[in-house]
């Protein structure tokens, strides 16, 4: 699918597993995306790995640590960055900033973001996707509690014109509103806080899917 007008960078990072070397006594790390609200992150079962294999020449008293996988992910946006879509080998995701979406501190849609969500909903159809995530974020200006209203509502219209350009019953939505919490950018200034007003869009990708479209 097309995003609209430009693109800039298209980033990809390769799938990798991670054979660390574990050694007696070794405290253990965890790596997890605070960034990623609960109920966004999939990941993919871990390859076997034959710890007893001479190929890997241990040394001495070391062993392997789990094997993770990290996702294969390209990310695609416009210049201003209203629009962002982000790849992986389980997911798609569109993020649109709010400014684009909604007039300032609303939830009511304004006339252009019908034309980016029916393209969104073109892309569910393709993916012949059958669950679909819908969360609005905020920046850290205002309350906490402003912000998380104001997040919920703006998901819930998103979601409600979704749901009305896909015109199917057998899409299970799940519809949150997370205020500040989960931002991508610095809100430090005005430029990371306009990243951080959004709405995320997030789906499986099909099983027959081929390559990253931009």
């Amino acid at each position: 699918m097309a995003l609209p007008r430009r693109t800039t960078t298209t980033t990809l990072t390769a799938v990798v597993v991670l054979l660390t070397l574990g050694f007696p006594g070794a405290p253990a790390h965890a790596d997890d995306d605070p960034s990623a609200p609960p109920g966004s992150v999939t990941t993919s079962p871990p390859p076997e790995v034959d710890a007893t294999s001479p190929g890997l020449k241990l040394a001495d008293g070391a062993t392997l640590a789990p094997a993770k996988v990290l996702d294969i992910k390209s990310v695609v946006e416009d210049l201003g960055g209203e629009e962002r879509r982000e790849d992986t080998n389980s997911d798609v995701t569109f993020a649109l900033q709010a400014e684009v979406l909604f007039p300032k501190d609303s939830s009511k849609l304004n006339p252009d973001a019908r034309s980016r969500i029916q393209a969104i909903a073109d892309e569910i159809k393709a993916q012949n996707a059958t669950t679909v995530r819908v969360f609005g974020f905020t920046d850290n200006l205002g309350s906490y509690a402003h912000g998380l209203t104001l997040s919920k509502k703006r998901a819930e219209a998103v979601h409600d014109q979704l749901a009305s350009a896909l015109g199917s019953t057998d899409i299970t939505f799940e519809v949150r509103g997370y205020s500040e919490d989960y931002p991508i950018a610095d809100n430090t200034s005005e430029q990371g806080r306009r990243k951080n007003r959004r709405v995320e869009v997030t789906f499986p990708r099909g099983a027959s899917s081929g390559g990253t479209q931009s």
